[in-house]
């Protein structure tokens, strides 16, 4: 099988480098910097697996139409890079690998629909530099088809493939996990606030505080749209449920613990990667979803509304906020939804 993985951050590294460890068939299509280092001093991967320099093929441009193509660019980049090779991806079968719930739909624009298999990521990993990543911590690759439940002929072929590398779950209600998945995400904008790592942010009970909140007012949303949230693996619905019913000194400090131990090396969410990076991050698509969702039934989203605009200041204005500022920015908010109040 010709494997193309097409994004060079984090996944997309890591993802490639471990098939061609693999002894798969395997290129990588990246920006011109990462394209340069990978080809001139090969793939390097450190972290939970041990430390290995990988040697693969890098392009600028996808030149050859591939079996299999794992899209791991960000949701906000898809409609740029699926123009440039969406010719080349008419006959494989796409792989997704972004957060949020919007790309399906946008890769559907340029690709079949029944060749788009749409996937979420439990594993972690952190783009250092070009060519270089760090493998944080293990977990499961969930793939599945949103137009219809269970595993066909294709979704098992995949699997077998992807399998080799991170266990592999065929889901019936990928779009549920999905949007719990968002859930996973939606602390990581507290980070990029910041400018730190998770370990970092979250050791502090009151920014754990901010994270609670944000889940009971994603949760309220979500539930007001109707949206059925469905378990994934290492992390049930239970998570959300219990936490945001436990009083929030309690709620925080358990948070706190869980994510303090997250991984050994220090993890910086995706999206303070994009913003060290320079690049857009994918917030709209993360608590963004949460506002969308709220305006479009006429709820109120006013937490996940502040901290989208925060991220959005850090892009343009390329500064970082403060703990104080953060927790002043958010304090009035906090106060009011259901006793969540910042020492």
């Amino acid at each position: 099988m010709k494997i193309a993985v097409i994004g060079a951050g984090a996944i997309g590294n890591l993802v490639a480098g471990y098939l061609k460890q693999k002894e798969e068939e395997v290129c990588l299509v990246g920006r011109p910097d990462t394209v340069k280092a990978v080809n001139e001093h090969g793939l390097k991967i450190s972290g939970v697996r041990g430390v290995f320099n990988i040697s693969l093929r890098a392009f600028e441009r996808l030149s050859l139409k591939p079996d299999l193509a794992i899209l791991a660019c960000k949701t906000q980049d898809i409609e740029l890079v699926l123009k440039d090779s969406a010719a080349l991806l008419k006959e494989a079968a796409l792989v997704s690998v972004q957060n949020g719930v919007r790309a399906e739909e946008i890769i559907g624009r340029f690709i079949p629909k029944e060749n788009i298999i749409s996937s979420i990521v439990m594993f972690g990993s952190t783009y250092l530099e070009p060519a270089k990543v760090v493998h944080n911590f293990e977990g499961s690759w969930i793939i599945g088809k949103l137009d219809r439940p269970g595993p066909d002929r294709k979704l098992i072929d995949i699997s077998m493939v992807l399998n080799k590398i991170f266990p592999v779950v065929i889901s019936e209600d990928i779009k549920g996990m999905k949007y719990l998945k968002i859930f996973v995400n939606a602390n990581n904008c507290l980070a990029a606030i910041l400018g730190v790592s998770m370990q970092e942010a979250f050791s502090d009970f009151n920014i754990s505080r901010i994270s609670i909140a944000i889940w009971r007012e994603g949760f309220d949303i979500v539930s007001t749209a109707g949206i059925k949230l469905v378990s994934l693996p290492g992390f049930p619905v239970e998570n959300i449920t219990k936490l945001t019913s436990l009083p929030p000194e309690e709620a925080a400090k358990i948070f706190s613990g869980i994510m303090s131990k997250l991984s050994k090396e220090p993890l910086y969410g995706s999206i303070l990667q994009s913003i060290k990076r320079q690049r857009s991050s994918e917030i709209d698509y993360i608590n963004g979803e949460f506002t969308a969702l709220a305006k479009q039934y006429g709820i109120p989203a006013p937490l996940n509304s502040k901290l989208v605009e925060m991220v959005h200041q850090v892009e343009k204005n390329k500064k970082f906020f403060t703990k104080e500022e953060l927790m002043t920015a958010t304090k009035e908010l906090l106060d009011s939804n259901g006793g969540y109040p910042l020492s």
